[in-house]
């Protein structure tokens, strides 16, 4: 089978495609042809091992596992003895975590929920990682409730437009964060108010919320809390520079005040019951995943480049079959 292989940490020229052996699953893995799949900033960061605390587990010298891409969505062609979720032919999609850019791919069955049937395989390969992180990010440590002003930070990026979207769900005002060139996009999946970040500081007028989610983090902390309504919480989801993250993860919790809440979000949880639940929300409509672009396989290096060098409206896809 093909697959995208590096064997060093670098730009995206250090991407091969090769001829490689299909994988056999184990007994609690099912085996996918891949369709689709979809670039991440995980995917990026453990192709550039930035920052350099990814080499902790990924590798100090030298990438331990060769393969990248987390998010896929593809058809089930074989399953392992315990496998109890899934049958060959079923449509899937997931965080397989490493391997995705492939033919093939195996993983276990608790990354992977039902594709639905109105979805194609590329909105579904969109959907894992960034779901998850604005899912989790919101419900779980933002505890949103119906009627809240929630502000979405970096609003049309992947996770951004994920988060807008689940706010809305939940019932929130929502102001999403952008450029002049994506506030079409932010108010088109539902954002009730957009601020042009090149025009406006949105810690500087006036406004406060009760929740803000931010994937594009670049502000200091006492910024942050200047907008935070009391008992607002601020939920970091993604960083601009390693000293914005060091900032709010000294100085949040000693500057936050009246019940307030500044702090980063675990990293998202790749669990099956919370992508049953992104299922439903696929499934109706609710969340449409933006796609800004598609790549074919032999072209990931380019897909990198360009997730590198431009702000992508949503996701960037790789179509494999």
């Amino acid at each position: 089978m093909k697959a995208i292989i590096r064997h060093k940490y670098g730009s995206s020229e250090v991407l091969k495609l090769v001829e490689t052996e299909k994988p056999t699953p184990k007994e609690n893995q099912v085996l996918i042809k891949v369709h689709a799949a979809s670039i991440n900033s995980y995917d990026w960061r453990h192709m550039r091992a930035k920052p350099f605390l990814v080499r902790t587990s990924a590798g100090l010298l030298k990438p331990k596992d060769g393969r990248l891409g987390a998010d896929i969505a593809g058809t089930v062609e074989a399953v392992g003895s315990k496998v109890t979720l899934f049958k060959p032919g079923d449509e899937v999609y997931g965080d397989v975590s490493m391997g995705g850019y492939a033919e093939y791919v195996c993983a276990p069955e608790k990354v992977l929920a039902l594709k639905p049937a109105n979805v194609s395989f590329e909105e579904a390969a969109a959907t894992p990682m960034a779901a998850l992180t604005a899912l989790q990010g919101l419900r779980d440590k933002g505890k949103i409730q119906a009627g809240q002003k929630v502000l979405v930070n970096g609003a049309s990026g992947g996770v951004g437009t994920f988060a807008v979207q689940i706010a809305k769900y939940y019932g929130a005002e929502v102001t999403g964060v952008c450029s002049t060139r994506n506030l079409k996009m932010a108010r088109s999946i539902g954002a009730d108010h957009v601020i042009d970040y090149t025009k406006e500081d949105f810690t500087k007028n006036g406004k406060q919320y009760d929740l803000i989610f931010d994937v594009a983090a670049s502000q200091s902390v006492f910024a942050y809390k200047r907008v935070l309504a009391p008992e607002g919480k601020y939920v970091m989801a993604g960083f601009s520079t390693m000293s914005h993250l060091i900032h709010i993860l000294l100085l949040g919790s000693r500057v936050a005040k009246n019940g307030q809440e500044i702090g980063l979000m675990d990293t998202a949880s790749v669990n099956h019951a919370d992508l049953v639940f992104i299922s439903g929300l696929l499934e109706s409509r609710k969340v449409v995943p933006v796609i800004d672009k598609c790549y074919p396989l032999n072209e990931t290096a380019q897909a990198l480049r360009h997730y590198e060098e431009e702000h992508a409206q949503g996701k960037i896809i790789i179509s494999v079959a």
